[in-house]
């Protein structure tokens, strides 16, 4: 039994009482909504604190189109109180910077803490029937230690004289030479690789022990085993990265020589004595942890899809099991192939071929997933609500940046293009208009969960439609540019010959881009709106079958009033004979 009253067999003590209870009323408040240790207060501290930065992050990609569009030009109203430069201008070190802080942010704070974080904070205990996390504290914790980090980050980029300006990947040497702002950002990633940690371990913890009777493990619904194979991914993954982290802040610190090759010394270009390290040792371990950190970005995503396809078509999902083991495929493939993000730098072509294949065979089960979401939904009675529609983005989103990645698996042509836009394009298309479309629909899909009221639907599908056209304006063309050879991480590529051409087709990824900001608008006016002035949703407003909505809305410390018993599976839709087109999965049967 741990410290908060629940046994690892899933049922709680009679004398277990909601955290933070006390009779201070600052004492209970602290510890009841600010250093909680409720799963669900947790998750949506996570889910604020992402929104907050999936902004910040989303105003440093402005910036980074505003200068492609028009280069050296002044940006209207903010320029000068945004980048202290002058003529508010971006300067080519500052760009370095906007791409280095919009890539940390947007993977690092916004992408992993609102899919593992949020989401599964909340979600996990409420749909395998379980009173809490298997460790309140150390999920409390969790969610803290991203407060240095958030520090660490802001502080970076506040650095006046050199901010992090080498790419989010931390290149050695580049990102030991120079600088205090470096040791800053790995100091903040090595909080958030811990705050993960925690969280990982928790989450296997809690799926493993505290399951309600009967809910074995193919009676979980599919958001819980992309969470579960993602927190397996976060503890065998983010060791690696986070050893690498502080390997890589000694070297800075105290010139330890782990990555610094001879002739070069932490903070200057002064002569070195010695042997030196090996810069390509940070890239083995760096690509490690961060191509799994791929599927981490994308694998619950995955999950919450099918709930919501499977829910809006009214029909069982297809190929549940199929489904689960093509997953785990995704992230045991995932951990051997992180070599072919280093095709360029000069590893032997036996090792470069074998990279390449294992990354073609990730198509495989990739492909599973998308029949069996189109099988789920053909045929289906389509309801065709925010959270069906961003699920059917989600789909087209990732068969097109999986298709792209099929063309940079190839060694051949990913040494041709691996420093152009078709890069970009391809990232943005899996994480971007894959993961944060998935995250959008879930949103929509368990606002009435978290906060007892619906979002605007209407809106919602106005917020879909807008994101779907914008966000396919502003990176497909990057396809056409990356075949250009247009050069990425540069602050004015249209030095080269030839590129000068190419600048219309960047204005019109800015504008794209500009719209893209401005239909996320509508959504943060529906979801800020709603949770005051929301119509009052019902306690399963999508009849859906998983526990979660067997619990009243915004539910109570404990979530169950006793532990449910689990009869089926989760998606028992239009199950023949049946009195409705849904069957709970704790409803007994007749």
């Amino acid at each position: 039994m741990t410290a908060d009253g629940f046994s690892l067999s899933g049922e709680t003590s009679a004398v277990h009482e909601p955290h933070g209870s006390s009779s201070n009323p600052l004492v209970r408040f602290l510890g009841t909504w600010v250093f909680s240790r409720d799963h669900k207060v947790i998750g949506l501290q996570f889910l604020f604190s992402s929104l907050i930065w999936l902004g910040i992050g989303g105003l440093l990609a402005l910036a980074i189109r505003w200068q492609l569009a028009w280069p050296w030009t002044e940006i209207p109203i903010i320029g000068r109180t945004l980048f202290a430069a002058e003529g508010g201008q971006i300067t080519p070190q500052f760009y370095n910077v906007l791409f280095t802080m919009h890539a940390t942010i947007m993977i690092f704070f916004v992408v992993v803490p609102i899919l593992t974080g949020a989401f599964g904070n909340y979600l996990i205990p409420l749909m395998i029937g379980a009173r809490d996390m298997a460790f309140p504290t150390m999920n409390m914790l969790s969610y803290w230690l991203m407060w240095p980090a958030f520090g660490c980050m802001i502080w970076a980029m506040a650095t006046p004289e050199r901010g992090p300006d080498f790419g989010w990947t931390a290149y050695p040497p580049l990102s030991v030479l120079f600088g205090d702002a470096q040791s800053l950002w790995v100091l903040g990633l090595v909080f958030v690789g811990i705050s993960s940690m925690l969280g990982s371990i928790n989450y296997i913890t809690t799926v493993l022990q505290l399951r309600a009777p009967g809910m074995t493990l193919f009676r979980m619904p599919m958001t819980v085993w992309g969470l579960f194979i993602t927190a397996i991914l976060q503890a065998f993954a983010l060791p690696v990265l986070t050893a690498a982290l502080v390997m890589l802040l000694l070297e800075k610190v105290f010139q330890t020589g782990f990555f610094l090759p001879n002739g070069l010394e932490a903070n200057s270009i002064q002569p070195l004595d010695g042997s030196g390290g090996q810069p390509l040792l940070w890239q083995h371990l760096f690509w490690f942890y961060s191509h799994p950190a791929v599927y981490i970005m994308v694998l619950p995503a995955m999950g919450m899809v099918s709930d919501m396809l499977s829910c809006g078509a009214r029909k069982p999902l297809f190929g549940y099991r199929p489904m689960i083991y093509s997953m785990i495929a995704i992230s045991g493939l995932g951990f051997i192939v992180w070599g072919h993000h280093m095709f360029v730098s000069g590893m032997s072509y036996f090792l470069s071929v074998s990279f390449m294949i294992s990354t073609m065979l990730i198509a495989l089960p990739s492909g599973v997933k998308v029949f069996n979401w189109l099988g789920t939904i053909w045929g289906g009675k389509l309801r065709m609500d925010s959270p069906t529609l961003f699920g059917l983005g989600f789909i087209s989103m990732f068969i097109i940046g999986g298709l792209s990645g099929l063309l940079m698996a190839a060694t051949p042509v990913d040494m041709v293009i691996t420093d152009t836009y078709f890069i970009v394009a391809h990232f943005h298309y899996v994480l971007f208009g894959s993961s944060i479309l998935g995250v959008f629909g879930a949103i929509y899909f368990w606002f009435p969960k978290m906060f007892g009221r619906m979002m605007n639907d209407f809106w919602g599908q106005v917020h879909f439609f807008l994101s779907f056209i914008f966000v396919n304006g502003t990176f497909f063309p990057m396809h056409f540019l990356g075949a250009r050879g247009f050069l990425r991480r540069t602050a004015d590529p249209y030095v080269v010959e030839g590129f000068r051409d190419l600048l219309p087709v960047n204005q019109f990824i800015t504008w794209c881009a500009f719209g893209m900001a401005a239909a996320q608008v509508i959504f943060l006016i529906n979801f800020l709106g709603s949770l005051f002035w929301g119509r009052k949703a019902e306690a399963n407003p999508w009849r859906a079958n998983s526990l979660e909505w067997t619990v009243p809305n915004s539910p109570p410390h404990g979530n169950f009033a006793e532990i449910p018993q689990v009869y089926r599976g989760p998606y028992e839709y239009s199950y023949p004979g049946h009195d409705s087109d849904y069957w709970p999965q704790s409803e007994a049967p007749a």
